[in-house]
């Protein structure tokens, strides 16, 4: 008798509709995955734990369907990856970059569609099989003798109408804004995001590996723009890339549009649409910019909050 009753109750629930019924608010959270590169550099410069753990803060905050987390280093765990939509790399680049070793891996996750995203120095990686993986991943890298990386204040004056520049405005930030990369023929599937035009100052006649060279020298006395933050589409909807050269002073985290810009862009990579008002968050304090700085790290002078205000005064609206 039980067991008629059981059947019965089973029929009636699926006539009803109620096993079939979706979950309301059941939204599978996005994926990312930071990669932070060890400490190097001063104190307050490639600040690569900080800075991952700051912007992992902010996208767990901001109410999108998405969750990330950080790894220190290339994961040696091999299901890290696992269902992951997007890897945002935040380390030190040339031969020592994260993905040198595990470009094998790394291309597997370009291949299935995994959104990529690189910050500062993660955008360089010699030339050959470092360079193909991330033209492929991102669309352009920073190829040692033809881009440069000076340290200068970059006026943003039009943003982008990407998805990645929503919410922003005009802003400046004085920064190791590297830029000629080498990107993609023609700039198949790549937005400027960020564009602004160097001083001379920065186009030295040399022949450096990163100081300067011929090309870039060209430019002088042009006000030729240059690209420093950039997304890229790749081909038969193969997933999504951004890099920033950007990000070689902790402190510039607090500017407002420049953050709102790369937590956009790692929104974006996952494949989820950009909130029209760009990703909100929370402006960091000096305190919190400090966290995460490693201990051994020698802090002398250096004082966060007067570098925070200097930003402040920097986009001051006069």
């Amino acid at each position: 008798m039980k067991a008629r009753l059981s059947i019965i109750l089973v029929a009636a629930i699926f006539a009803c509709g109620v096993v079939a019924a979706p979950l309301v608010g059941a939204e599978e959270k996005k994926r990312v995955v930071f990669l932070s590169g060890g400490p190097s550099h001063g104190f307050a410069q490639h600040e690569h734990l900080a800075g991952c753990t700051l912007l992992s803060k902010r996208i767990n905050e901001s109410g999108l369907p998405i969750e990330s987390t950080v790894v220190k280093g290339w994961p040696t765990d091999p299901h890290t990856f696992d269902g992951a939509a997007a890897i945002v790399i935040y380390c030190d680049g040339g031969g020592g970059h994260l993905i040198m070793k595990h470009l094998e891996e790394f291309n597997a996750l370009v291949k299935k569609g995994v959104g990529v995203g690189c910050i500062h120095y993660a955008v360089e990686v010699p030339t050959g099989d470092g360079g193909n993986a991330l033209l492929g991943a991102i669309g352009g890298f920073f190829e040692t003798f033809l881009s440069v990386n000076p340290h200068w204040t970059a006026e943003f004056k039009e943003p982008s109408k990407h998805p990645t520049a929503n919410g922003t405005h005009a802003f400046k930030t004085n920064d190791e804004w590297y830029y000629h990369m080498r990107f993609q023929s023609d700039m198949t599937g790549i937005t400027p995001i960020l564009t602004a035009i160097p001083p001379d100052s920065t186009r030295k006649n040399v022949k450096d590996a990163h100081g300067g060279n011929p090309e870039v020298f060209a430019g002088v006395g042009k006000n030729q723009t240059e690209h420093v933050v950039w997304a890229y589409q790749r081909p038969n909807n193969g997933g999504r890339g951004f890099g920033c050269t950007g990000g070689h002073n902790h402190a510039n985290w607090s500017q407002d549009d420049f953050r709102t810009t790369i937590l956009n862009s790692i929104v974006w990579i996952t494949g989820l649409e950009v909130p029209a008002e760009g990703v909100k968050s929370k402006r960091p304090d000096a305190e919190e910019l400090l966290l995460n700085i490693p201990e051994g790290k020698k802090k002398g002078n250096f004082d966060m909050a007067a570098e925070v205000k200097k930003i402040e005064e920097l986009n001051a609206v006069k």
